[in-house]
């Protein structure tokens, strides 16, 4: 077997941290749905204005993660441009 190149290391190392990216940008979307599920009461464990202020907070939650972090990882996993 040969050693795989730097081409397809690269191509590797992209669909890893695609795959990440989407997998936060998912887990916010779930999170900020159960957040709103939260807020409208459809859980026993909270009821009342708990629910409410509870909801809120996890629906921010979930929204920063599905709008900011995949946008501060795709920051992170750039490629560095050559400084002259």
């Amino acid at each position: 077997m040969s050693a795989p190149s730097p081409n397809d290391e690269a191509a590797r190392a992209a669909r890893q941290r695609h795959f990440a990216i989407s997998l936060f940008r998912l887990s916010g979307a779930i999170i900020l749905l159960v957040g709103m599920a939260i807020s409208l009461q459809r859980f026993a464990f909270v009821q009342g204005d708990k629910a409410k202020w509870m909801g809120i907070i996890v629906s921010t939650l979930g929204f920063i993660q599905f709008m900011l972090v995949p946008r501060m990882l795709a920051r992170a996993f750039a490629t560095p441009k050559d400084k002259m």
